[in-house]
Order: structure tokens, then C-alpha cells, then sequence
């Protein structure tokens, strides 16, 4: 099969166009013929030498897919050959075929393409995880995005829109706080032209916001635990303005604050298909009905994957970016 290796840690162009094998399908694993697979900031750092696969996963970047089943692994159940699907990987993507446990597999919605379906699996997987789980966001709860145009923000929208919740966000440009709005934002700040937590604060009458899902860090925490109501939870999924923060522990102490972070790609399979499990009750109804919809902002072709890394990396998309295969 055709598949895309890092040769060496570096520059996009270090992405390079292969054969490998067919990977095998191991007892409740499924192979997949993969349709397109999904960019995520993760490639990026893997492919700069920071962000190795887990042990036993390809070496391959890629943490997302759609395809087409092609075969069923022994003890393998609820999937059938034939049957369109997008996964949740550990690495391995950017491939005709890969490999990947059935439980980190979910059918392609009614309505959304094959192609697009690529997606969803990571973002939506992420957002649970860090907001609904890590976050322990509940009825009623207001929610602050962090980039809200990237792939993870349209996620995290729309799945706190349609779940009923409020959501702020931030973007660079009036025109992606735009598109977050139409996406079932409350408010959207451009944080190059407002402060996002004096604005979150005057939107919310001063509570402040329940949790906050931040891939920022940096000078971004100070303002983030100013902008939570009592009892709020900051959450980080990663720390792009930098892994340093400084700020008042008395005021975390004081309102009851929670800080904690979550990461996916390394966590054992029973924690994925349970997220996978909850996505599948909550919100794939959600996109069947179109309340939901896949954002993508480009798609590229497989042999492509250098130039969809540089344009993953100038930052200038709304949604998400894919590599078609």
C-alpha cells in the first residue's frame, strides 16, 4: 500500500511518500481501506520528533480515518465487511489501509460523506474527553473555547450547542468569530481586538464560565482563572502559547478552582471505546439530524500531505484540514 512516512524529525518536507505492507487484523481489530484522514496538531509535533506513537502503533502519523471495512478481525463484532466507518487511531492514517480495534470505530452519520467523516473521530474524541469527562460538564453549564475555529473548537461548539449548553469562544478574525457564531456560539471574541476574560465576565453579568477548554497556556491562565465562575474547571489539551504559567494560587483556593489537563492518543483502548460509546448515544444523533456538521476548511491528496502540514501550521483555516487517499 501507498502510506506517508516521517523520514527524519523536521519541515513538512520531511513527509514522504511510501509502500508498506497491508498492515495484518488482529483478533477485534477491523481493516479499513482508508477514504481520507484527518490533520491534527499532533501529526505536527510527531513529525517534529516530539510526539512518538504509542508502544505497538505504527510508526505511520495519522490519528484519524475514514473507509470502508474490507475485513473483520476473529472475535470481532458489530462491523461487517462493506460497512462505512470513521476511527479513533493511535497513528497510522496517512495510508490505504490501516488497522484499528473495532471499538474505536464509529458508522459514518447519515448524511455527512464518506470523505468528510475523516473529521470527526480525534476533535470529537478530544472534546469529550477533556470537557465531558476530565471537565465533569453538566446540565446547565457554560463552556469558553479556546480557538474556536480550529478542528477542536467547531467540535466543541457544536457539541455543547446542540447539548443545550452556552458557549463562548475566541478566534483571530472577525471573520472566524463569524463562523463560530454560526456554529452555535454565544458570543465569539476576536481576542486580537478584546479581552477575552473581561469579556466572558460582562457576557456571563460577572459568574464567569464553568469550564474552559484551553490548548493555549502561557499568559492565557492568569486571564483563564479570572474568567472561571466559583467552582470552575480549566482544562488543557495542549499548551501552544507555551508550558509556563504564572498565577495566584490563593485564587484557586479561594473559589474552589480545578486545573487539570488531558491527553488521548496514549490512553488504553477501554478509555477510548468509552468515549467512542458516548459519542455514539450523545451526539451522533445529533449530526444524523444536522444539528452537527463536519466543518473542513480544505482537503488535499494523500501524496499532498507536505503542503496540508504547511497549511495546518499557518493557522489561516476554519475546521478541520484533510488528506484524501
Amino acid at each position: 500500500m501507498r502510506a506517508i512516512e516521517i523520514s527524519e524529525p523536521g519541515l513538512p518536507e520531511v513527509l514522504r511518500l511510501c509502500e508498506r505492507p497491508v498492515p495484518s487484523v488482529l483478533a477485534g481489530e477491523l481493516l479499513i481501506k482508508v477514504a481520507a484522514a484527518g490533520l491534527n496538531r499532533g501529526d505536527i509535533v510527531q513529525r517534529q520528533g516530539n510526539y512518538p506513537p504509542p508502544p505497538g502503533a505504527s510508526d505511520l502519523p495519522g490519528l484519524e480515518v475514514s473507509g470502508t471495512v474490507v475485513a473483520v478481525g476473529p472475535h470481532t463484532t458489530g462491523f461487517e465487511a462493506g460497512q462505512e466507518v470513521c476511527a479513533l487511531l493511535p497513528g497510522g492514517g496517512y495510508a490505504e489501509y490501516c488497522a484499528v480495534p473495532a471499538t474505536q470505530c464509529l458508522p459514518v452519520p447519515r448524511g455527512v460523506s464518506l470523505i468528510d467523516a475523516a473529521s470527526l473521530p480525534e476533535a470529537f474524541c478530544t472534546v469529550w474527553g477533556a470537557v465531558w469527562q476530565e471537565g465533569e460538564f453538566t446540565a446547565g453549564e457554560s463552556l469558553l473555547v479556546q480557538g474556536g475555529s480550529s478542528g477542536i473548537g467547531v467540535a466543541a461548539i457544536q457539541m455543547a450547542a446542540a447539548l443545550g449548553h452556552p458557549v463562548y469562544t475566541t478566534a483571530g478574525t472577525d471573520e472566524k468569530c463569524a463562523a463560530c457564531i454560526e456554529m452555535g456560539a454565544t458570543r465569539a471574541i476576536n481576542y486580537r481586538k478584546e479581552d477575552f476574560a473581561a469579556a466572558v465576565r460582562t457576557a456571563t453579568e460577572r459568574a464567569g464560565v464553568n469550564v474552559i477548554l484551553d490548548m493555549v497556556g502561557g499568559d492565557y491562565v492568569p486571564r483563564e482563572i479570572s474568567a472561571l465562575a466559583d467552582y470552575g474547571r480549566l482544562v488543557f489539551i495542549a499548551a501552544l502559547g507555551g508550558h509556563m504559567a504564572n498565577f495566584d494560587i490563593y485564587e484557586v483556593m479561594k473559589r474552589r478552582l480545578k486545573i487539570t489537563g488531558s491527553t488521548l492518543r496514549s490512553r488504553p483502548p477501554a478509555y477510548k471505546a468509552a468515549i467512542v460509546n458516548a459519542l455514539m448515544v450523545r451526539i451522533w444523533p445529533h449530526i444524523a439530524s444536522g444539528k452537527i456538521r463536519p466543518v473542513i476548511d480544505r482537503r488535499f491528496a494523500l501524496h499532498e500531505a507536505a503542503a496540508a502540514h504547511v497549511a495546518l501550521e499557518a493557522g489561516g483555516h476554519i475546521g478541520k484540514i484533510l488528506l484524501v487517499v
